[in-house]
């Protein structure tokens, strides 16, 4: 019988797992879209993000930049196209733990940890913390219960109350959504832990874009947190073909240390200049769709990647948390 959030390790990083056996060798980027794979447009954005940081820093050299959870380099090779004014300081740095040497790509470098040393570094976690390991707690009537997993089937243990983290017990309780009581919960407790060791580094930010919700009580009242992936599918079950399909949580930002500022996607590339790329994407397109060339039809992919980008229904909704130790 295993604890699930030791099932989930074994399933994704075992000997068998899902990034290890070679499944998910292309990584999360390999299983559904984010945010890199729309196109070119959230690379020059990110990097726009990237030049106000690395101003207000003093411009330091080197200006390290980090891909966690990086696996195929997407972002990183989206920043790389944009060369925003930060990359003549910048060292771009992809971490995946599916990794098992360090690589060099060009001029990214790829590793399978994360440096130990993070000054005059940026961290950014595109879909990561909904992938780390994650335990499971429901309210039963007699307490709170565990969710561990024997013979391909749920089984509960009982769990002592004083041990679930205050934002979770509140949100099995109902919490802020109306008195409800949830089935069940996720424990962020390996994507807490992560954080807290980055931020214990003192980077210069740590920027996290992921699915999710402000609280976990908001988690249990609209459900449908646990989630399962392949090959551009949704599934339903996480017991079902262990290593064969990529498993991930909904994030609860109130399970998370420090206090980092949190808007949605759309506003965070609405406050980076997103209107106006789209803008000046349209009149070039306009002015050369007669005898389009690479940079016309490049231009008029930018409507496009925008309304993806910033789908109130799907990326646009995403969460974007950015800490500043």
């Amino acid at each position: 019988m295993e604890r699930f959030d030791h099932y989930m390790e074994r399933c994704l990083y075992g000997p068998d797992g899902f990034y290890s056996s070679g499944t998910g060798s292309a990584g999360r980027r390999g299983d559904f879209i984010t945010s890199p794979e729309v196109g070119p447009l959230f690379g020059v954005l990110l990097g726009r993000w990237l030049d106000q940081v690395w101003e207000a820093a003093g411009r330091p050299d080197p200006f390290v930049v980090i891909d966690a959870g990086t696996g195929p380099g997407t972002l990183l090779r989206g920043l790389a196209m944009a060369e925003p004014a930060c990359a003549e300081a910048w060292q771009l740095t992809g971490v995946d733990r599916a990794v098992a040497d360090v690589r060099i790509d060009g001029d990214i470098r790829i590793q399978p940890e994360l440096p130990a040393d993070l000054a005059n570094s940026v961290i950014i976690a595109n879909e990561l913390l909904d992938n780390l390991p994650f335990r499971i707690v429901r309210r039963s009537d007699g307490g709170f219960v565990e969710s561990f997993v024997s013979d391909g089937a749920f089984v509960d243990q009982a769990l002592d109350e004083a041990t679930v983290p205050a934002a979770a017990a509140l949100g099995l309780r109902g919490g802020d959504s109306a008195g409800q009581v949830s089935e069940s919960v996720p424990l962020l407790h390996d994507a807490a832990q992560w954080v807290r060791d980055v931020l214990a580094q003192k980077p210069l930010r740590l920027l996290a874009l992921d699915y999710g919700d402000a609280s976990t009580a908001a988690l249990a009242a609209r459900g449908g947190w646990l989630r399962t992936y392949r090959s551009h599918a949704k599934g339903s079950d996480p017991l079902i073909e262990p290593g064969l399909w990529d498993i991930t949580t909904d994030i609860a930002v109130d399970q998370l240390p420090g206090s980092p500022a949190v808007v949605s996607q759309a506003a965070f590339l609405h406050q980076l200049g997103i209107d106006e790329l789209v803008r000046e994407g349209r009149e070039v397109w306009e002015e050369r769709a007669a005898r389009p060339d690479m940079e016309a039809f490049r231009m008029r992919s930018r409507i496009s990647e925008s309304e993806a980008l910033i789908d109130p229904t799907g990326l646009g909704s995403w969460l974007v948390l950015e800490w500043a130790p």
